[in-house]
């Protein structure tokens, strides 16, 4: 919890002071997940974003609604460089892309709604620091049929 605000004031501070080299990696960061979003998934709200440094791990809550079907999305600006997994909110380990080569996205369905943490942290030692975004997206049964 300490790691993940820590990561959230570095992130508030560097927006401020390198706001125009900050804005454009975020803008071309937002476009590459949207890569990964498109039709029949509706992007659910606003980004979950978070500077990342070394080991530091960002964690995000939201909730799933049953019946619909789930992408979550993972980017920075590196291809395949963020490990994100899903937890329930007993912090059982749901999914992990880990296990999948660090894929970009994760699709499933929920059958009862669930709170879900969504941990993100580097997946590469090379990188020190980086931006960390997640969207998620949502399509309804209907879309399914």
């Amino acid at each position: 919890m300490r790691k993940s605000i820590l990561s959230f004031v570095t992130f508030l501070i560097l927006s401020f002071v390198g706001a125009g080299t900050l804005d454009s990696q975020e803008e071309a960061l937002l476009n590459n997940c949207t890569n990964n979003l498109k039709s029949p998934y509706i992007v659910s709200g606003q980004p979950f974003k978070a500077f990342i440094t070394g080991d530091e791990v960002a964690e995000f809550h939201t909730t799933f609604f049953a019946g619909s079907t789930y992408r979550i999305v993972a980017c920075s600006t590196k291809q395949k460089n963020i490990i994100f997994s899903v937890y329930d909110n007993k912090r059982n380990l749901l999914f992990t892309n880990k296990t999948v080569e660090n894929a970009p996205y994760w699709d499933f369905k929920v059958e009862g709604s669930l709170e879900c943490i969504v941990e993100a942290k580097l997946g590469s030692k090379e990188e020190t620091s980086g931006i960390a975004m997640l969207l998620v997206g949502f399509k309804s049964n209907m879309q399914d049929e």
